[in-house]
């Protein structure tokens, strides 16, 4: 029998809530997404680190700001870098600790809307898989 889950639009499909910008965790941020934010916002790349950025062991993630969210969300006009959003985000929900352990998907659909939950895990998988492969082309 056939998977009704062949695409990333069979099993998601954002509401825009901004939930996926909220809270502990924070958005890693590269080097080029670094690039890409401080050129986008006309900011000096030397002090953006220090300005937006907060340490999650050895990696820069985005600052949350008082409210809770993405130092660049704002709840009127939501994303204010979309344009130029770091890898993490452009990959949400499609990322790369799903293809190794499906069981999280329901996990991070608890406060993800737009995520169907109790995806087969091949299908989910394959899905994954899929749309990383297609992101990290889109990058390169």
């Amino acid at each position: 029998m056939a998977s009704e889950f062949k695409t990333c639009d069979d099993i998601f499909e954002c509401q825009l809530c901004g939930n996926c910008c909220n809270g502990f965790g924070g958005t890693y941020v590269t080097q080029q997404d670094i690039i890409n934010i401080s050129t986008y916002i006309n900011f000096d790349l030397e002090k953006f680190i220090a300005r937006y950025c907060d340490k999650s062991g050895t990696r820069n993630v985005l600052t949350l700001g008082k409210d809770g969210y993405c130092v660049f969300f704002d709840t009127i006009s939501q994303c204010t870098i979309h344009p130029v959003k770091p890898y993490m985000c452009k990959a949400w929900p499609f990322i790369q600790t799903i293809i190794k352990h499906p069981e999280n998907w329901n996990a991070m659909a608890n406060s993800c809307l737009g995520m169907k939950k109790n995806i087969p895990h091949k299908d989910l998988q394959k899905i994954v898989a899929l749309e990383k492969e297609k992101l990290d082309k889109s990058v390169i």
